[in-house]
């Protein structure tokens, strides 16, 4: 072999050597870029399986939890009702101006909403007092409930902010007046809160009303 065919050779395998070297850089670069991109999709998916158990798992726990309902009639009709609410246990707090009522009554049916607007939509009484005896009964309508507040111990369910946490106890104020809410009536609904389980609405109203018994506990 001749000094021009060594020659030759030489750079041929130099010429090989840096396409190997080219063609390894590209594939580092490549699998640096598709680490890059799994990392950060697993990444957003972490986030985002994150977020959606504690949205699961608030939807799940949280919810209203109906005590008591009871009413106020004046003879013929069941005018006034209140029903008392606290949230479940384990639940979120929960705001009562996004809560709605759902009420039928016979023929008749409503959703009712709480208006932040009305100045004597709110009360606060003391554990033992006449919810009945309550103003706020003068301003609603049938289409606004107003909230009466019995236990609050720290103080978040106010009349712009009715939010409700643990160891809270309202009542729901409704008028009822122009509703179908005669002797032996079917009441059904719910109070659907912005999330979690709704409280049940279900009860029979009295086979008469009393004269000298103008409250009674209807659930």
């Amino acid at each position: 072999m001749n000094l021009e065919h060594f020659s030759f050779l030489k750079n041929k395998k130099g010429a090989m050597g840096i396409g190997t070297l080219i063609i390894f850089i590209a594939m580092v670069l490549v699998a640096a870029v598709a680490a890059s991109v799994l990392i950060n999709t697993s990444g957003f998916l972490q986030q985002k399986a994150s977020s959606t158990g504690k949205e699961s798992t608030e939807q799940v726990a949280s919810g209203i939890q109906i005590l008591q309902i009871s009413g106020m009639h004046n003879t013929t009709h069941m005018n006034n009702s209140a029903i008392y609410v606290t949230p479940n246990a384990g639940s979120s707090a929960i705001d009562l101006s996004q809560s709605i009522i759902i009420l039928a009554s016979g023929t008749s049916e409503r959703t009712i909403s709480y208006n932040i607007s009305k100045a004597q939509s709110y009360d606060s009484i003391t554990t033992g007092g006449s919810v009945f005896g309550s103003p706020v009964w003068d301003n609603l309508t049938s289409k606004d409930f107003g909230i009466i507040v019995i236990v609050d111990s720290d103080g978040s369910c106010q009349n712009i902010t009715p939010v409700i946490n643990k160891g809270d106890l309202v009542v729901l104020a409704l008028n009822t007046a122009d509703m179908d809410m005669t002797p032996r009536t079917i009441v059904t609904g719910l109070v659907r809160p912005e999330f979690g389980a709704p409280g049940v609405i279900s009860y029979m109203t009295p086979a008469t009303y009393i004269n000298d018994v103008t409250v009674v506990r209807l659930q």
